[in-house]
């Protein structure tokens, strides 16, 4: 039997607005589903692109933007990330002594690291599963769905359930 793995994505106070305030809730009510937990949280670092070419300069390290709005379960592993995806050689690495061919996936931005780090675990060789109802976009409703529609096309259709 393949273990099971659940990947929360920057679930973090700075990112909750009118369009994110029910992600954490399901995110959290998630854990209880899964073999394996894993949680990021995004951090920008201060010499980022972010900073230099998109002009944002929230997330710094350790600042209360960073910290999870909800409470991880004692058996996930956190990852502190400066990029849209923790996906790397080591990452998929990790998954594959684990025996993880599958990794479901929620949080915050559908459009940006949600999508980034689907696609980054496709191109890898490990099936990712889109849980839409547990996802949204800082941007609103309609950044949301194109990330929705972006994601169905380029991992497949039918790995994006919930929405």
């Amino acid at each position: 039997m393949t273990a099971s793995q659940l990947l929360i994505i920057d679930v973090q106070t700075g990112f909750i607005n009118e369009w994110t305030a029910h992600v954490p809730a399901r995110a959290s009510s998630l854990q209880e589903s899964f073999d394996h937990v894993l949680i990021t949280r995004l951090y920008n670092p201060q010499r980022s692109l972010y900073r230099k070419l998109i002009g944002w300069t929230k997330f710094s390290l350790g600042s209360a933007d960073t910290q999870l709005a909800f409470a991880a379960n004692s058996t996930a592993k956190i990852i502190d990330k400066s990029t849209y995806s923790c996906v790397n050689e080591a990452f998929v690495d990790q998954l594959r002594r684990d025996g993880i061919a599958r990794v479901h996936l929620c949080g915050i931005g559908t459009d940006t690291s949600v999508m980034m780090s689907a696609v980054a675990l496709f191109e890898a060789g490990i099936e990712p599963v889109i849980l839409a109802h547990a996802c949204a976009s800082v941007g609103g409703h309609a950044d949301h769905q194109a990330g929705l529609q972006i994601l169905r096309r380029l991992i497949g259709e039918k790995q994006v359930i919930g929405s």
